[in-house]
């Protein structure tokens, strides 16, 4: 099933849909009779509702959260950019190209989006912000934060 666009209309959840969510964000590699036992439903009934948020894109990936340490991302950074009026669609596509590039996020404010770039250190973080960012047509002005300390919030 194709997923809903930014137009549709917001899935309506219960309490049951909340605790579901929890527990996958939690851990994406629970099973599903894990998830029923824990939110207290059936199987079959938890598998019903994880196929209809699936379906209805409330529930859009089962990934892996990976430690950027300890998979050699020792310098992290997020970078904000100014960009030129009509040029987000197709940067869009060019940041997405960009490995390092972690989250990208189009933001009102003093500046238009905001990324979240990862690398090996800071050597290859300035690469990928002057060589690469800085350089793409419709990019007007970048700003860079160092990232000190990630702080797991789940």
């Amino acid at each position: 099933m194709a997923r809903p666009g930014p137009d549709a209309e917001p899935a309506l959840l219960d309490d049951v849909d909340r605790k579901i969510i929890a527990e996958l964000t939690r851990d994406g590699r629970m099973s599903v009779t894990q998830v029923a036992e824990n939110v207290h439903i059936s199987r079959a009934h938890a598998y019903t509702r994880i196929a209809r948020l699936t379906g209805e894109g409330v529930l859009t990936k089962f990934t892996a959260l990976v430690d950027p340490i300890k998979a050699g991302l020792k310098s992290s950074a997020y970078v904000t950019l100014k960009v030129s009026q009509h040029s987000w669609r197709e940067l869009r596509e060019q940041l997405r190209s960009i490995p390092e590039v972690h989250h990208i996020a189009l933001v009102g404010g003093d500046f238009d989006v905001i990324l979240l770039v990862r690398a090996i250190d800071n050597i290859d973080l300035r690469r990928v912000i002057f060589d690469q960012l800085q350089s793409m047509p419709g990019v007007l002005d970048t700003q860079t934060f160092l990232v000190f300390e990630d702080v797991d919030t789940r």
